[in-house]
């Protein structure tokens, strides 16, 4: 009887609202399989049924068809800018891989943008169906000791934290200011605490006395660590951790045991994921590595779920009966080979085709940057020791070094036999000399690559082995007022970001292909790293130990201040 009530409610919603599409109008449509029930943490044979983009019930039943029926895929933490693709363009890849729903931090477009950038990206995920739950960005600029596009202060956090499309405080990477009592962070977090909504957090390598009072202040997560006991020291203190697997930094292997110690306070995410990784997958790669693990699969189904939806507070159904239809499809659990798709009742995605449109925007940047010169990047040899920043391949962090000065005519230069090359960061909002330093491991005997995608600023940034490739490679960016370049021996090569120097809005796969053509490009002149514009991209991140460069100079991000690049006695 009840049952019957609640489809004649839905009849009659539709006849007024007008729904359509597929089987999200008043015909009820039912589909039967193996049910995950994340919510009841049960599978069964059951069928469940559909009007209005509602589920309307869902029933045990005898004889089903040999698949199974699930909630859609929810990605924890993502910066959509990351993958170079408007939140649409992301939108139509995402669903492919079985992603229904995403917590976005647009904090990179915030950086550049301001609050017109969050409202660029909240409007246009609006035009397609996947759920996007976006936070207010807490770090604009992340730090003082860079240049930035735009300012968030207390009052536009506020601002943002008040209306619905905006469901946290994104994360909080000025874990000193939380720690040292900044008041401006602090009534950031207030706010967030004031309309309802959790705050995310960013505290890498921080322990003890220092992270009680981050967790103390009311932060909720953490996405950055990279060892399981810094990630069980912080559930300990009743944070949850995202377990996260992006195209630089890789956590998964290092933290999988917690499916098994801390099931419900766990949640997988990408963070950072370039084009070309996001055709190959989503978090439905997370999903099939803990299935490969031998972890069960209504647990690793709740954490890309249940634990999500439950958190954030997201409007995403989890196949009970009353929730929207936002379910998956799928085979088997020895495959997990996505077969259907559905968001609000619809079919989005059927066998690896998505059915979403695409969306017409009009770009939106600044850009304000000069072309520079060989002799803007020379370096007087006033030393004979440097500091070198060290990459540590697959993680953020990076190390410091001191080694001895490549003098050559009175000038520091990149040595290449000891892989200890120039970087250079350019501010790309107003003319100004570039910033120099030097790096090690990024493994490239010839060129240089550069870009604009450099968390958080986004200014431009760029590793190379002579000064003339290095000036070819700025160049080439400045004069696309964004994007990312290679160059080597007089050829350059850019694939241009017009949207915030950050994005485009052409499809996923063309944008793989240029990028994986810029990604050989860079691997051609010899760097081994996997995802050589990935790792260069977060070589200008201040907010994660332990020595970056900003457009202002060489900074200790272990004592949250600039150092001097040479060493003297």
């Amino acid at each position: 009887m009840k049952t019957l009530l609640f489809l004649a409610i839905i009849t009659v919603m539709c006849l007024f609202s007008g729904c359509t599409g597929k089987s999200s109008g008043s015909k009820i449509e039912t589909y039967d399989g193996y049910i995950v029930d994340v919510v009841g943490s049960r599978i069964f044979k059951g069928e469940i049924s559909v009007a209005g983009g509602i589920i309307v019930s869902v029933t045990e039943k005898e004889s089903v068809a040999d698949r199974y029926i699930a909630p859609g895929l929810v990605d924890a933490h993502v910066h959509i800018e990351s993958s170079m693709l408007t939140p649409s363009e992301f939108a139509r890849e995402a669903v492919k891989h079985g992603t229904i729903a995403v917590v976005s931090d647009p904090h990179e477009i915030a950086n550049v943008l301001g609050m017109q950038g969050v409202w660029f990206m909240i409007e246009n995920s609006n035009k397609v169906p996947l759920k996007f739950m976006f936070g207010a960005p807490s770090c604009v600029p992340a730090t003082e000791f860079e240049t930035s596009g735009a300012i968030l202060g207390v009052e536009e956090v506020t601002e943002l934290l008040a209306i619905p499309e905006i469901g946290f405080l994104s994360e909080m990477m000025n874990y000193p200011g939380v720690i040292f009592d900044d008041p401006v962070v602090h009534q950031k977090i207030t706010a967030a605490q004031q309309a309802g909504k959790p705050i995310d957090g960013h505290a890498p390598g921080v322990t003890g006395s220092d992270l009680q009072k981050y967790v103390s202040a009311g932060i909720t997560t953490d996405h950055e660590c990279f060892t399981l006991d810094e990630a069980l020291e912080k559930l300990g203190l009743g944070m949850k951790i995202l377990i996260r697997e992006g195209s630089a930094a890789k956590n998964f292997t290092a933290l999988h045991p917690l499916i098994t110690t801390h099931p419900d306070q766990v949640m997988f995410c990408s963070d950072d994921l370039h084009p070309d990784d996001l055709v190959k997958g989503h978090i439905n790669m997370l999903v099939k590595r803990a299935l490969n693990e031998g972890y069960d699969l209504l647990t690793v189904l709740r954490i890309v779920s249940y634990n999500p939806v439950q958190h954030y507070n997201l409007p995403v159904g989890l196949l009970q009966a009353g929730d929207p239809a936002d379910f998956i499809i799928f085979n088997n659990p020895d495959q997990f080979e996505i077969q259907e798709v559905y968001i609000n009742g619809d079919m989005v995605a059927q066998n690896g085709v998505s059915f979403i449109q695409p969306v017409v925007e009009t770009p939106l940047n600044v850009f304000g940057a000069n072309m520079i010169s060989a002799a803007d990047i020379e370096v007087p040899a006033l030393a004979q020791r440097i500091r070198v920043i060290d990459i540590v391949p697959d993680e953020l962090i990076t190390r410091q070094s001191i080694v001895s000065a490549n003098a050559v005519n009175g000038l520091a230069e990149s040595d290449v036999e000891n892989d200890v090359l120039k970087i250079v960061m350019l501010n790309r909002y107003q003319p100004a000399l570039p910033a120099v330093a030097f790096i090690r491991g990024s493994g490239l005997q010839s060129g240089a690559i550069a870009s604009s995608v450099v968390h958080d600023s986004h200014n431009i940034i760029c590793i190379g082995v002579d000064d003339h490739s290095i000036v070819e490679a700025v160049n080439a960016v400045v004069e696309a007022k964004g994007g990312i370049a290679a160059s080597r021996n007089g050829v350059t090569s850019v694939l241009p970001l017009p949207y915030g120097g950050l994005m485009d809005n052409r499809p996923a796969a063309a944008m793989a292909q240029d990028y994986e053509r810029l990604d050989a490009a860079a691997k051609a002149m010899g760097t081994p790293l996997q995802a050589p514009f990935t790792t260069l991209s977060f070589m200008g991140l201040l907010v994660i130990p332990e020595l970056k460069l900003s457009d202002k100079g060489l900074f200790d991000g272990s004592r949250f201040a600039f150092t001097d690049l040479f060493v003297r006695d």
